[in-house]
């Protein structure tokens, strides 16, 4: 197992449980390969008193049934345990084996991917539950984890439901790794600060991902070996996302993935390009696909108020989707037959235009570096995001990489460009045009932003309209 980088907070989180006198029940989610079950070995690791048992759920493949996943639960208790065969008939029987081996003692017992376990098992959960209150928490050693990437399932069966309603004792919801938190893959590595982030573009701070990345070559090569390669881990991946968290409908959302790679787009949008029905099944996938971690759903709001509004626009977050979606799922036939193996990046059809698409999704993952380098304390937001204002007789539209709006009223409009040469005076009227749009409140400062990652001209350094210019490479050093 290789070394650990980030988390501090979720650890700090989950090392409070040690000083309670009663059991906890912990449930964690998040994007599939984002760390959630290295997370919790890490933590154990971290406190060798305590006992680890860790027992998986078995991926969705054809032949799995709710019976297979009661005899591999056996399987793995009888082996890790090391004690007799067990009865695997019903739910109940494996839950009470497990809560009489953990009665007494320090104990930190991980259920891995219970969404795969209990999915098409109904009793499963309520009998999970009943285990809960009549063994597990009698133990006030015991940690136990419920842990899974189908986070849509948790959040509706496991967290809504009223069945575990005052029994969770902490939720962890894991992101992205922060750009600074990702430094430790490239320990020692020849890469600029700039290739670095270029390389981020494509991975996001994901930790599995950012595991394969080899130092020691350049970017490139490392996004050909990752992506343009059959036997690269980020060629194949996209399929084995939607099939293991989508299974059946997973069609569905594949269609409106694809759409999003093209653009944010509205639910209403969204609901007539594939004649979907405007109703709670939608809304439903939606919102699956962003507590699944590939969408984010940006709400405009109303810069007098402050307060949001009904308009939204839902963004592909996931760096990783969108440039599979651009550059390797057109190309799969190409890439299989190896014609890609020698061919440059920046050859790649629209390449700047996507890479400042991809870098805008990091710098807004990483937003609380951009309020440092303005100078904004978190208790002083209002609203911050993408911003979007629709046109109207009386007014034009407008739209903001990201804008920030703060409490002593100045609101931070910037403009996020990933290039390769240093941006020019062209800002200074892009940003303009914009600060001419926006409607804003009466006596409301606009301080223009830019955000870049190779330069800007000593024009632009030198000039008095923009109040910020921020090197976003430095959040790297």
């Amino acid at each position: 197992m290789g070394p650990f980088f980030g988390r501090k907070r979720e650890l700090d989180q989950l090392q409070l449980l040690l000083k309670k006198s009663t059991a906890s029940l912990v449930a964690i989610t998040g994007r599939r390969r984002i760390g959630k079950s290295r997370l919790i070995q890490e933590f154990a690791q971290r406190n060798p008193s305590y006992r680890f048992l860790v027992v998986s759920g078995l991926a969705p493949a054809p032949g799995i049934t709710p019976k297979t996943q009661r005899q591999e639960f056996a399987r793995q208790i009888e082996r890790r345990l090391s004690i007799p065969p067990i009865a695997s008939g019903d739910w109940s029987d494996l839950f009470s084996n497990l809560g009489a081996h953990t009665k007494k003692g320090k104990w930190i017992v991980l259920l891995d991917e219970i969404s795969w376990m209990g999915m098409k098992a109904p009793e499963f959960l309520p009998k999970l539950k009943n285990a809960w209150d009549l063994e597990f928490k009698q133990n006030p050693e015991l940690i136990l984890i419920l842990c899974g990437s189908v986070s849509s399932w948790i959040e509706r069966n496991l967290l809504s439901s009223t069945g575990f309603v005052g029994r969770v004792t902490s939720r962890l919801r894991l992101e992205e790794l922060t750009a600074s938190e990702c430094l430790g893959f490239w320990r020692s590595s020849p890469l600029s600060a700039y290739d670095q982030l270029k390389m981020l573009s494509v991975t996001g701070g994901v930790p599995r991902y950012l595991e394969e990345v080899i130092p020691s070559l350049s970017t490139d090569d490392n996004i050909k070996r990752l992506c343009f390669q059959p036997e690269g881990l980020l060629f194949s991946e996209f399929d084995q996302i939607f099939s293991d968290l989508f299974t059946t409908r997973q069609a569905v959302y594949r269609h409106i993935v694809e759409l999003l790679a093209a653009g944010p787009a509205s639910p209403q949008k969204i609901c007539g390009v594939f004649d979907l029905p405007r109703n709670g099944v939608t809304s439903q996938h939606l919102d699956n696909l962003v507590s699944a971690g590939f969408a984010a759903r940006d709400f405009s709001w109303n810069l007098k108020s402050g307060k949001p509004g009904k308009l939204s626009r839902y963004r592909l977050s996931d760096n990783y989707l969108r440039f599979y979606l651009k550059y390797v799922l057109p190309n799969r036939d190409a890439i299989s037959e190896g014609r890609f193996a020698d061919r440059p990046m920046t050859t790649l059809p629209g390449w700047d235009t996507i890479m400042g698409f991809q870098f805008e999704n990091l710098a807004l993952r990483n937003r609380r570096f951009i309020w440092e380098a303005c100078g904004i304390a978190p208790s002083e937001v209002i609203q911050d995001g993408p911003f979007f204002q629709t046109k109207t007789r009386r007014r034009e539209g407008c739209q903001i990489d990201y804008l920030i709006q703060t409490k002593q009223g100045p609101l931070y409009l910037c403009g996020i460009k990933f290039r390769r040469n240093p941006v020019g005076m062209e800002i200074k009227a892009e940003l303009g045009e914009k600060i001419r749009r926006l409607e804003t409140p009466r006596h409301s400062s606009i301080m223009p932003v830019v955000i870049h990652v190779n330069g800007v001209t000593e024009q632009v350094k030198y000039d008095d309209f923009l109040a910020r210019v921020i090197d976003f490479t430095t959040i790297l050093k």
